[in-house]
């Protein structure tokens, strides 16, 4: 199975709306955090495996044909080795906005304590942690982490392939550049924050095999 949109944009830049338009556009269901944290150990596994040079992209995103959010936007560049016909979307925002996202939910103190003691903790320290240096609540450090990520990636993939995008631009040029006809409905808004941190939180109250029910997904 080919992906052939991969996203490059940290989470808390909108990808859950990002995934709902992709969905709505016909690409099937879209890889993101939500749908690999449910798959259990083994998945996660993959992730490791393809971070210490040993990536088997197919068994990954087997049954997905875009990917949005966290795990896969640090590794946008070898996905778009992997997947040279591959478009590729960044979303973005106002980075003073996106750090104090991060410090509500994903990058959240205790949620951050948590996941230094736990098996879930080393596939996020692999895709998420190693990345920003596990400075994750160094505001300075992380706003120039996420303004050279962007420099990165759009220095790394051709203009061609790569659309930079705030999900507040709507519907237009997301399907300008997939070539894709506007949808008569209004574009995904999804602010999701409140649901993240409950997730974050049952989580660590029950673990992820009780809160997931890892049902044998790899």
């Amino acid at each position: 199975m080919s992906v052939n949109v991969s996203g490059a944009g940290f989470g808390r830049t909108g990808t859950m709306s990002m995934k709902a338009a992709l969905e709505q556009l016909g690409f099937g269901t879209c890889y993101h955090m939500v749908e690999c944290l449910p798959r259990g150990p083994q998945h996660w596994q993959h992730w490791v495996d393809a971070l210490t040079g040993q990536p088997d992209w197919a068994a990954t995103f087997g049954g997905f044909h875009s990917t949005v959010d966290f795990p896969a936007c640090t590794s946008y560049k070898a996905l778009a080795d992997a997947y040279p016909d591959a478009k590729v979307i960044l979303t973005v925002r106002d980075p003073e906005q996106w750090f104090a996202s991060t410090q509500e939910t994903i990058f959240a103190p205790h949620w951050i304590d948590y996941l230094r003691s736990v098996e879930l903790g080393r596939f996020m320290q692999f895709t998420i942690n190693d990345y920003f240096d596990d400075r994750m609540h160094d505001k300075a450090h992380l706003i120039q982490r996420y303004q050279q990520h962007i420099d990165e990636v759009e220095h790394a993939i051709p203009a061609s392939r790569l659309l930079v995008f705030n999900v507040a631009e709507g519907w237009e040029p997301l399907c300008r550049f997939l070539n894709m006809p506007v949808p008569d409905s209004d574009f995904p808004r999804i602010n999701d924050a409140e649901a993240t941190k409950d997730i974050i939180n049952q989580i660590i109250q029950h673990g992820p095999d009780v809160v997931f029910g890892y049902d044998g997904v790899k």
